[in-house]
């Protein structure tokens, strides 16, 4: 430290260390002063652990340099204390010193960095370092501190400060933890032995490069002899071959791991593993009976399931499904069989029609196989299974069968009314063979355009067709059984219209041509398209013409486009709008059809101003008197924009006036009550149905009856036999003149207004009733002194019933 001298840092308590290191340097200084400059000693004091006289160059404060030749100490850059220690006194963790001190010079040891002044505290004088907390080494490892030597009276340094670890030596205080535990694995059931399962990993907090505190074995306390576990490595493999997840699914492993390399004294923590066991295919399906029976009716649709067989697997998921076939019998064309999906079963569905009459039962034999099949497992039992399924047909009353599913009739639009277009046929299909008739679904012929035979199925027409208003006609025909009406079967036929020629060609539009007043002789006016309703099969071809009147038209012609399309062409040119405005060109359109129809359309033609490149500007004589650089359109653009502007306005008047109104609009005059009645007394401490109806009941009566409890009668009478309520359907205006009328006959009580009754109290009332009408005993023998005993509430009462006893007795 001071002269080239550093703070030596003595790790023995006592100076004796230092005789000892007198002794055996030569022994040890190459462990000393090689091995921890190499890897230890800090960067800026490179000698600090050189021990021989070495020449030094310092720098006094002065600025000149002088050699010095001193000798150096033992000088350690790392102290230990143990973690966790703890005693009356603090711990003396090292010394600080520095050759520089001869023992009674003024030198003092100062102490700076982590915990400084507050874990760790230096005798400036002695340089002896104490521990004054107890460590963990888990929360910290170690701690860096800076020492220096100043003169204890000008506290200038002596040498450069130099820096040193104290580091926080373990001890075996943590036990292992598995943070990520519990756990949970899979491993495929069957498995061999040494399969692997999972790995586990538990970390102890203790040093792992000091001692074995952190050195962990693995071992399993229970899971055996299933499973086992490697002890450095904590993989868990399984123990035991052919392990059956249909006889146990899921096993609960648990797993040690202990400190000190397994050595006695060590701690232990355990975690627990929950292996279960994947299901693998190795159980075959297998019919829950080897034969079945189904009795079908020989009119069930095709597509209907008639019977289920299930074929049972122990194997769950992907490896319990299977696929069902028909494999021998003599209905493999008649049925079918699918599985169905949510429930593995083998569903029988049938594919064509049964028939009684020709063959009454069939013989299946159905194949259930495994669809996932592992091959590890093929060489045992195989993964299928057969059963036998016997089907009996039962007889049916079968409906009507027509002779087509369908039926296709093509008529004529001028086919005569009443004449026949088309016949069906049906018959039945039973031995009985009842008689057949027919008729029209008149909700697919609203407009009863068509009528039917009823014996022979002979169609014939009732009304005119027009192809052009309809040209297909679709209609449902019944048939039924005359000697069961409920046997009925429905065909569709359908009715196609055919063309004949009844409509005469027109212009495809209301065309209106322009003619420039600047045109050309010779150019194209407008050309034009003719359509036609019907609908020759070769197509259309339309011929155009003029009128005979008009064939030397002197100011147009027309030009056949031999595309059923034709040109009109203006003659001259010189075309003015002042002389004549319109012209009206009448043209003569034919078809081709058989006999040929004609029609005559006419073309307007308006003659209107146009630009130079013939681009039309006004088509009407008004247009001259119409101001300069101002036309028609433009004036009606100018009108629109005018009562757009207006109808805003008017709109945001509106709303601002709706706005400034109230929302709700109260009236001052409307004035209601609410009538709200508090005369009913209710039925005692448990009455919880005041307003209900079933209170009308008598829920204590006999047969609904409920006793006077208002007045005490004279003789007992029977009950009144009245109509008996239930609680559910409740006629009550019915119960309430029953009552009336029992309550005005009473001999027992006077007439009352109101048969509401206020003897019923409910049940188990704990003060029980205090009325004294079905008191068996008489007034006189009734004593009333207990009601001063029930508190001040009940005293005046009682004053009031001996007044009345008194009165009595005088």
């Amino acid at each position: 430290m001071l002269s080239g001298c550093p703070v030596s840092c003595v790790t023995m308590p006592e100076r004796l260390g230092e005789m000892f290191i007198d002794v055996w340097t030569p022994l040890i200084i190459l462990w000393i002063t090689v091995l921890p400059h190499a890897y230890m000693a800090p960067k800026n004091d490179s000698h600090i652990f050189s021990i021989d006289n070495t020449m030094e160059l310092n720098v006094l404060n002065d600025g000149q340099k002088v050699l010095n030749r001193s000798k150096r100490g033992w000088v350690w850059n790392q102290m230990f204390v143990l973690e966790e220690f703890s005693g009356p006194e603090p711990i003396l963790v090292g010394r600080l010193h520095t050759d520089l001190d001869p023992g009674i010079s003024k030198i003092k040891y100062i102490l700076s960095g982590e915990g400084a002044g507050t874990i760790f505290v230096i005798n400036d004088k002695t340089g002896d370092i104490h521990a004054m907390k107890r460590l963990d080494r888990e929360e910290k490892a170690e701690y860096t501190l800076t020492a220096q030597a100043v003169d204890s009276d000008t506290n200038k340094p002596l040498e450069p400060p130099s820096e040193f670890i104290i580091k926080v030596q373990d001890i075996n205080d943590n036990a292992p933890e598995f943070l990520n535990g519990p756990y949970h694995a899979t491993v495929p059931e069957m498995s061999s032995v040494g399969t692997f399962v999972t790995k586990v990993t538990a970390t102890d907090a203790d040093d792992p490069v000091y001692g074995n505190s952190a050195k962990l074995v693995y071992s399993i306390l229970e899971g055996q002899p299933y499973f086992s576990i490697e002890p450095h490595t904590a993989i868990i493999k399984t123990a035991l071959s052919n392990m059956d997840r249909e006889a146990r699914e899921e096993y609960i492993v648990v797993i040690q791991a202990k400190d000190m390399g397994g050595h006695m004294g060590g701690l232990s923590g355990t975690t627990t593993v929950t292996v279960t066991l994947t299901d693998v295919n190795d159980n075959p399906p297998k019919f829950a009976t080897s034969q079945y029976q189904f009795i079908v009716p020989e009119d069930i649709a095709i597509g209907d399931a008639i019977g289920r067989v299930k074929a049972n697997d122990r194997d769950i998921g992907e490896n319990a499904k299977s696929s069902f076939d028909i494999i021998d019998g003599d209905g493999r064309d008649m049925f079918e069989v699918t599985t169905d999906s949510p429930t593995q079963d083998g569903l029988i569905r049938l594919r064509k029609p049964l028939d009684f009459e020709s063959k009454k039962s069939y013989t299946l034999k159905v194949e259930a196989v495994n669809i996932h099949i592992d091959p590890r497992f093929m060489s045992g039992v195989p993964f299928k299974d057969t059963a036998t399924v016997k089907i009996t047909v039962e007889d049916a009353d079968e409906p009507p069968v027509f002779s087509s599913p369908t039926y296709l009739l093509e008529v004529h639009e001028n086919a005569a009314i009443n004449g026949v277009i088309g016949q069906v046929t049906a018959r039945d299909p039973d031995a009985s063979a009842s008689p057949i008739r027919f008729s029209i679904d008149r909700h697919t012929d609203l407009d009863r355009q068509f009528n039917i035979n009823a014996d022979d199925g002979k169609i014939t027409l009732a009304t005119a067709l027009d192809r052009e208003t309809n040209k297909w006609h679709n209609i449902t025909i019944v048939a039924t059984e005359s000697r069961n009406n409920s046997q009925i079967s429905k065909v569709p036929v359908v009715i196609k219209v055919l063309d004949v020629n009844d409509n005469a060609p027109e212009f495809a539009t209301d065309y209106e041509a322009f003619l420039c007043e600047n045109g050309k002789p010779g150019q194209v006016i407008q050309t034009v398209s003719a359509i036609d309703k019907d609908d020759p099969r070769n197509g259309h071809f339309f011929f155009y013409s003029l009128l005979p009147e008009m064939a030397n038209n002197p100011n147009f012609t027309i030009k056949n486009n031999e595309d059923n399309s034709l040109s009109i062409l203006a003659r001259h040119n010189g075309f003015n709008r002042l002389k004549q405005e319109v012209y009206l060109l009448p043209i003569i359109i034919s078809d081709s059809g058989n006999p040929p129809l004609s029609s005559t359309s006419t073309l307007t033609i308006r003659v209107c101003g146009c630009s130079s490149d013939g681009v039309v500007q006004s088509c009407n004589a008004e247009a001259y008197v119409l101001p300069i650089g101002l036309s028609m359109g433009a004036l009606i653009a100018i009108l629109a924009c005018i009562i757009l502007l207006l109808v805003i306005v008017v709109l945001f008047v509106t709303l601002r006036r709706h706005k400034n109104e109230p929302l709700i609009i109260k009236d001052d005059e409307d004035v209601r009550e609410n009538i709200i009645r508090y005369d009913d007394e209710g039925g005692g401490e448990e009455d919880t149905e005041a307003f209900d109806i079933a209170t009308l009941q008598n829920p204590d009566g006999i047969n609904g009856y409920l006793p006077r409890k208002d007045i005490k009668p004279d003789f007992q009478f029977m009950p009144r036999h009245g109509h008996t309520s239930t609680p559910n359907g409740v006629d009550v205006d019915e119960f309430i003149n029953v009552r009336l009328h029992e309550a005005d006959n009473d001999p027992t009580a006077p007439p009352y207004d109101s048969i509401q009754i206020y003897g019923y109290e409910g049940r188990g009332s704990v003060a029980g009733s205090l009325s004294s009408l079905e008191s068996s005993t008489s007034d006189s023998d009734q004593n009333f002194d207990y009601l001063s005993d029930w508190g001040p509430r009940f005293k005046r009462l009682g004053e009031l019933y001996s007044v009345g006893e008194s009165d009595r007795e005088t």
